[in-house]
């Protein structure tokens, strides 16, 4: 039971994987940010061309 223990403990002080983990995260919240910034975009885009489109066939 004791050598469990040590495992466990030099497994929950080990940080060489945290930093791996907050790239990730970090990398998630920005695709996600970039991912609704492309998507609000695409419809302002699409209405503005959209217009043009129907002002030049007049």
């Amino acid at each position: 039971m004791h050598r469990w223990s040590n495992r466990l403990i030099l497994f929950i002080k080990d940080q060489r994987g945290v930093t791996l983990v907050e790239y990730a995260l970090a990398l998630t919240l920005m695709l996600a940010i970039g991912v609704a910034a492309l998507a609000t975009l695409a419809s302002d885009v699409g209405g503005s061309v959209g217009k043009a489109s129907t002002e030049l066939k007049k």
